[in-house]
C-alpha cells in the first residue's frame, strides 16, 4: 500500500501550512458536485497535524460541502434534463461515474417521492456519493429548504464527529493510523464502492 501510503503523508504535511484550510474547502466543495474523493481524507490529515484547529477544520469541512451540495442541487436543477430527456452532461455522469446509471436515478426519484428528508440526510451521513444525492435533488426539484437543512445537519454531524474524536484522542488515533493503515486503506475502498452497492438496492 505504498502507493497509498506516499499521498497520506504528503496531505499529512499540509497540517503545517497556510493552505490546508483552503484545500479542505476546495475538496469539500468539490466532492459534493464531481470529485471521487471525499473529503474525510484531508480533514484527518489536517486534525491529526493540529489537533487544536480539529473542530475548525471540521466546520471549514462542513461549510465548503454545503455549499458544493447547492452548487449539485442548482446543476441537477438547471442541467440535468430537457425537453427531449437526459441532457448531455447527464449522459457524461451515466457514462463516467462508477455505479451509477439511468435505472439507479429513477429508483432515487421514487426514494424521494417518500422520504425526501431522509434519502439527503442518508447520503450526507454515509458512505453513499454525496454528489449523486445533490444533483438529483436538484433534478426531481426536491423542496430546497428540506435539502438545504438536511445537507447542512448531516455533513456537519459526520465531519464534526470525526474532528472532535480526533481532538479528543488524537495521537492515539494517529499511531492507531499508521500501525493499521493498509487495512484502514482497504476498508476505506470498500466504504467507497459499497456506497455505489447501496445505491442499486434503493
Amino acid at each position: 500500500m505504498n502507493w497509498l501510503r506516499r499521498p497520506y503523508d504528503w496531505v499529512l504535511g499540509w497540517a503545517d501550512t497556510p493552505y490546508g484550510p483552503a484545500a479542505l474547502f476546495c475538496l469539500a466543495v468539490a466532492e459534493a458536485v464531481v470529485f471521487p474523493v471525499p473529503p474525510d481524507v484531508l480533514l484527518i490529515a489536517l486534525a491529526l497535524g493540529s489537533r487544536s484547529k480539529a473542530i475548525r477544520f471540521g466546520l471549514i469541512c462542513t461549510a465548503g460541502s454545503v455549499l458544493g451540495g447547492t452548487m449539485g442541487y442548482g446543476l441537477g436543477h438547471l442541467l440535468w434534463l430537457d425537453g427531449d430527456g437526459f441532457t448531455a452532461l447527464a449522459g457524461f455522469f451515466f457514462d463516467t461515474v462508477p455505479g451509477f446509471s439511468e435505472a439507479i436515478w429513477y429508483r432515487v426519484g421514487e426514494r424521494y417521492e417518500a422520504w425526501d428528508f431522509a434519502v439527503v440526510f442518508t447520503s450526507g451521513f454515509t458512505p453513499i456519493p454525496y454528489k449523486l444525492i445533490t444533483i438529483s435533488a436538484g433534478a426531481f426539484d426536491i423542496d430546497f429548504v428540506a435539502f438545504l437543512f438536511a445537507s447542512a445537519v448531516s455533513r456537519s454531524a459526520r465531519f464534526l464527529l470525526v474532528a472532535g474524536l480526533i481532538w479528543r484522542f488524537g495521537e492515539p488515533i494517529k499511531h492507531f493510523i499508521d500501525r493499521w493503515f493498509d487495512w484502514l486503506a482497504i476498508l476505506f475502498v470498500i466504504l467507497l464502492v459499497g456506497g455505489f452497492a447501496l445505491l442499486t438496492l434503493l
